[in-house]
């Protein structure tokens, strides 16, 4: 009753190799349906994905620039409140910096 190794492994590969085409086979026959559906009513991607369409991984916002809050009379060198304070205002009153 006990197979020999080199079976099993052949028949893994005969059924991995089944298991992928009956994959292909129903992705394929899913798309078609897919396509005949859009193209009945007319769809747009806007449609079926609402809120992706126009977007790309590139495009996204990389971080807007931010108006300045405080500068530095000395140097005129600016800060914009956000991040680790620059040394010419850390520890002092950011109200005497602060840009009107």
């Amino acid at each position: 009753m006990s197979q020999s190794l080199k079976d099993l492994l052949q028949q893994r590969e005969a059924l991995e190799k089944a298991i992928a085409e009956a994959r292909q086979n129903e992705i394929s026959a899913a798309v078609t349906k897919v396509r005949e559906i859009v193209a009945e009513y007319g769809l747009t991607v806007q449609d079926v994905f609402p809120g992706r369409a126009g977007k790309s991984t590139s495009a996204k916002t990389t971080g807007n620039k931010v108006a300045a809050k405080y500068r530095d009379p000395v140097t005129g060198q600016t800060w914009t409140g956000r991040g680790k304070a620059p040394k010419w205002i850390e520890g002092k009153d950011r109200a005497q910096f602060a840009i009107a």
